[in-house]
């Protein structure tokens, strides 16, 4: 049953072979010219202006967000951060959560909300990776895209108990006995268990015999790692870094080229001697089969979202990413995506 919440809560050596998966680099953007694009793309109005452009779309109906998964991770984080830069634009707004398979079940869902402007969905990398590996009968495609967001990279996590000091000591885990060391994540089939068989794969390990814990949230799969449950860790650095501060886990190493802002002491996996860097994405859809005018309406409200104080000060709070890309722009990259994400599934034996 979807999880309804109140429409005001807050929100080694180096291995020869390279493993190079990273959505800017396909596209050949910089964040910057992401960044003219989307503006040039769609054209944004005064605030008054947004508000009643919207509320003609949505014709004084409340709109509604689509968290498709546990409350805690990216997309719950996404949602929410997004109820509060709407206030201002259309007023009061709901989020609620439907939680399993990578998203999945929530798109099988939303999907049913036929040509209703009114319900839009958070989505991103993970869903597109858990449509793949679970072969869902409902893809991206079944939607109407409206807006990338943000971009997040990986942090690979250990408790702060645990014998594993540094990524060298988790790699060294893993040459041993791979099928040893156990990983939690995010749903199977997402960024976590993708950057999981990547670096099995750099390492020159079997990345179908990694050891993945999946779960339905952010939440969920740090309850595991603290539990002891497993090895080690992925989430996306916004998710974990509030326990990374609090020296209740201690980070090993992010999947971005170089190293984060927000954590400047963590390395990156390529300078560990782990020849990885991969990205993660988010954005977000409406129902299939709304109207043209709706579909301008709600990309210009998101690319006006994105223009807020409350929108700037959730990422420099989360360190996410700014990757807002609307329009035809987006539509492009979601079916880039699709393909690619089959590709390196694949090529990483989860497919």
């Amino acid at each position: 049953m979807p999880r309804t919440n109140s429409p005001t809560e807050p929100s080694a050596p180096p291995a020869k072979r390279r493993s190079s998966w990273v959505p800017e680099r396909w596209t050949g953007w910089t964040p910057l010219v992401v960044a003219v694009v989307a503006t040039l793309a769609v054209v944004v109005t005064a605030p008054s202006e947004e508000r009643s452009s919207t509320q003609q779309v949505l014709d004084g109906r409340q709109l509604r967000i689509m968290a498709p998964a546990a409350p805690g991770g990216g997309w719950d984080q996404t949602s929410r951060e997004m109820q509060g830069a709407l206030r201002e634009l259309v007023g009061r707004t709901e989020v609620y959560n439907v939680e399993g398979a990578g998203g999945t079940i929530g798109l099988s869902q939303f999907v049913r909300h036929t040509g209703q402007p009114t319900e839009l969905m958070t989505t991103g990398l993970i869903m597109v990776g858990a449509v793949q590996r679970n072969r869902a009968p409902n893809s991206l495609a079944d939607t109407t895209p409206l807006v990338r967001l943000t971009t997040d990279y990986q942090v690979i996590t250990v408790a702060a108990n645990s014998p594993i000091r540094d990524i060298a000591g988790l790699i060294a885990a893993m040459r041993a006995n791979l099928s040893a060391v156990s990983i939690s994540g995010g749903s199977a089939g997402g960024v976590e268990q993708i950057l999981t068989g990547l670096m099995a794969q750099s390492i020159g390990g079997d990345p179908s015999k990694v050891t993945y814990v999946a779960h339905s949230g952010g939440g969920e799969a740090l309850t595991t790692l603290l539990s002891g449950r497993s090895t080690a860790g992925i989430s996306g650095a916004s998710e974990v870094r509030p326990q990374i501060t609090a020296g209740t886990l201690r980070a090993l190493a992010v999947s971005s080229p170089n190293r984060l802002p927000a954590l400047p002491d963590v390395p990156t996996l390529r300078e560990s001697g782990v020849d990885v860097e991969l990205q993660n994405w988010r954005g977000v859809v409406a129902p299939p089969d709304i109207s043209p005018e709706q579909e301008a309406a709600l990309e210009q409200l998101l690319v006006a979202m994105t223009k807020t104080p409350q929108w700037q000060d959730a990422l420099a709070r989360r360190g996410w990413g700014d990757a807002t890309l609307a329009g035809p722009e987006f539509e492009q990259f979601v079916d880039s995506e699709q393909r690619r994400v089959t590709q390196v599934l694949e090529s990483i034996g989860l497919r």
